[in-house]
């Protein structure tokens, strides 16, 4: 006999509250879990197809743990440590005095009557510097704290920091490995009654999370890695960690282009005053970029439709990344992605039930 709907909602809500307060309690621990977790997610596509082509799920996980090791994790370490070092380097970012100079000459000459004695553009160019100073190191100042939390409060930061570069890797591994028997023994453990929803739901969750994180993920590794290697080749100061950054949030349509080609044409302006020409460049990069995205790489990656609105998925980023810190930031696209599929699919049983259609349907 099945249990009473009333029952069944109490089972669940106590489940869901019981991983909220796991989540709450542990924290920062989980944190090297849910990224190798998430890491194995991300790659198991890539196992599932070497086993089509003939090789075992043990020969393909350690294709792949070789294959990130020679090839990603070189790279990886390259551009991160590039971004680190052009992010702390605007901690202490300033306008060079020649360039201050030459640009306040050639105004007055071209504006003179605009740019009169009332106008210090030393000052200005001051002011700006520390204001970008100033902003660069509560970035970075919160991204450490959100990022590690705990893990680097302690005199034994160092010890966990190696613990959680160890851990990730392993996790990833042994999940990738075990994904499809762990999924297949979770479907086990369902209840029967509600066996073919759980899984029907499930499936769109999943189709959900890999349009998001497999298919955006891809465009914006794709368009982060074209804005930063395209302002680096002309030549443009922290051109990684803008293209970095534009790539970043290109989920939110058009942002990603509009506040990254905002603060490349800023920098460009100072820095090629008078080469007008790299500053055509440094428009063409964000244009064709964002052709690029909306004709190709966004259709052929993420599909028409992803079923995960920017805003609402600002939004559980803002509370779960509040709440749980770093920790939230990983869940939270899970957390939404399910959310969002379970809204819809409450909405159509409700269009479906006497409540919405009436009596008037009945006849």
């Amino acid at each position: 006999m099945a249990l009473a709907n009333r029952v069944q909602l109490t089972y669940w809500g106590a489940a869901a509250a019981l991983s909220g307060v796991v989540l709450w309690v542990l924290g920062d621990m989980l944190l090297p879990f849910l990224i190798g977790i998430a890491i194995a997610y991300f790659l198991d596509p890539a196992a599932d197809m070497l086993e089509r082509w003939g090789l075992s799920r043990s020969q393909a996980v350690l294709a792949i743990t070789l294959a990130s090791l020679v090839i990603l994790l070189p790279v990886v370490l390259f551009i991160t440590t590039t971004l680190i070092g052009q992010l702390s380097a605007l901690n202490n970012f300033s306008f060079s005095e020649e360039k201050i100079i030459e640009i306040e000459a050639q105004l007055k000459s071209i504006l003179p009557a605009a740019i009169g004695e009332n106008l210090d553009l030393r000052a200005l160019f001051q002011k700006i510097s520390a204001f970008i100073s100033e902003r660069a190191t509560q970035l970075l100042d919160s991204f450490a704290k959100q990022m590690f939390g705990a893990l680097v409060s302690s005199a034994a930061s160092l010890i966990n920091l190696a613990v959680l570069f160890l851990v990730v890797p392993v996790v990833a591994v042994y999940m990738l490995l075990d994904w499809d028997r762990m999924i297949a023994h979770l479907k086990g453990l369902l209840p029967r009654d509600h066996e073919d929803t759980i899984c029907m739901l499930a499936s769109e969750i999943d189709r959900t999370l890999a349009a998001f994180i497999r298919g955006m993920g891809s465009v914006s590794l794709i368009l982060g890695s074209y804005y930063a290697l395209g302002l680096w080749a002309i030549g443009l100061d922290f051109g990684l960690a803008i293209g970095a950054f534009a790539g970043l949030v290109t989920f939110i349509p058009y942002l990603g282009a509009i506040i990254g080609g905002g603060l490349a044409l800023g920098f460009g302006v100072f820095e090629f005053w008078g080469d007008w020409s790299k500053l055509w460049y440094v428009a063409g990069i964000f244009i064709s970029g964002q052709i690029i995205e909306g004709n190709f790489l966004t259709p052929k990656l993420v599909g028409t439709s992803i079923g995960l609105h920017p805003v609402w998925l600002l939004f559980a980023l803002s509370v779960f990344g509040g709440l749980f810190g770093f920790v939230g930031l990983l869940i939270a696209l899970p957390v939404a992605a399910s959310v969002g599929v379970l809204v819809r699919f409450f909405t159509g049983e409700y269009q479906k039930s006497l409540l919405y259609k009436g009596k008037s349907d009945l006849s």
